[in-house]
């Protein structure tokens, strides 16, 4: 993997970032050469390598939407590596997942019919949400399921907003009774009533059949299952985990929580 980052940082340095497409012969842009170096790190899972190519591109236009949601992309899948204890660790972590909001704001402004802009800050917010406690958790509730939902209505395939959207039920549904209530009383959060399992299960299902291969889908759809005592299904989803491919950062950490999760309901029974 690291000769794959030498190799390909090697090609930026002696390229003259203009060459020639054998099928088209038009030129290859500065900004689009680096778009393309940055995705194929983040494929490689080094995001903290391809954060810098997507800053390069925002160098030369900082209205650059696929940059700028490619960026805010990158700096959210380093932060969510850091996992400790420390004040400073966690205070760095925190201010990433602010970095990530800006450059997805930033993305909305260049190009507010873009969908993946909108899930982008969705999963910013959710992320910096899920490092607070009930009460800091409820001013950002209304601000990421509102851009969740819009980035599924502008594109019906973006399983990341649907999976945002379960996360989101799901989330509310766990708040304890006396967080909902002040939330109620004094963040007039009334709006947050709205949230149900039954939604939760739908939007996750339909990020799962979206794309079958991404591991937090089936993660997280089986976790919503456990919540609701649908342990054959929970079982159904957590079996899968093994063996599907990394394509993400914390896979690794994914198919540990899995199996511990499947070990933990093995001999439970459904609800009924």
């Amino acid at each position: 993997m690291r000769c794959l980052i030498t190799v390909l940082t090697l090609w930026l340095a002696s390229s003259p970032l203009t060459a020639q497409d054998s099928s088209t012969t038009q030129p290859a842009s500065p900004i689009a050469a680096h778009i393309r170096l940055g995705d194929s790190l983040e494929t490689a899972l080094h995001p903290d390598s391809a954060l810098p190519h997507f800053r390069a591109a925002l160098a030369l236009d900082s209205t650059n939407y696929e940059a700028l949601w490619k960026a805010s992309r990158a700096v959210m899948n380093v932060a969510k590596q850091i996992d400790s204890d420390e004040d400073a660790l966690k205070k760095r972590r925190d201010s990433m997942y602010v970095q990530a909001r800006a450059l997805a704001e930033a993305a909305i402004r260049a190009d507010p019919k873009g969908s993946q802009g909108h899930s982008t800050l969705a999963q910013a917010v959710g992320r910096l949400s899920r490092t607070r406690g009930g009460k800091e958790r409820v001013r950002f509730a209304k601000l990421i399921y509102d851009e969740a939902m819009t980035a599924v209505e502008l594109d019906s395939t973006n399983d990341p907003a649907y999976h945002v959207l379960g996360a989101w039920n799901a989330e509310i549904k766990r708040l304890s009774g006396m967080t909902r209530f002040f939330a109620k009383t004094l963040f007039g959060a009334g709006f947050m009533d709205k949230a149900n399992w039954g939604d939760a299960e739908r939007y996750m299902r339909r990020a799962v059949a979206l794309n079958p291969e991404h591991i937090y889908h089936h993660l997280e759809l089986a976790e919503v299952y456990v919540d609701v005592k649908k342990y054959d299904k929970a079982r159904e989803q957590l079996t899968l985990i093994p063996g599907l491919p990394i394509r993400d950062v914390l896979d690794e950490e994914y198919k540990k929580e899995a199996a511990a999760l499947l070990e933990e309901i093995k001999n439970k029974k459904d609800y009924s």
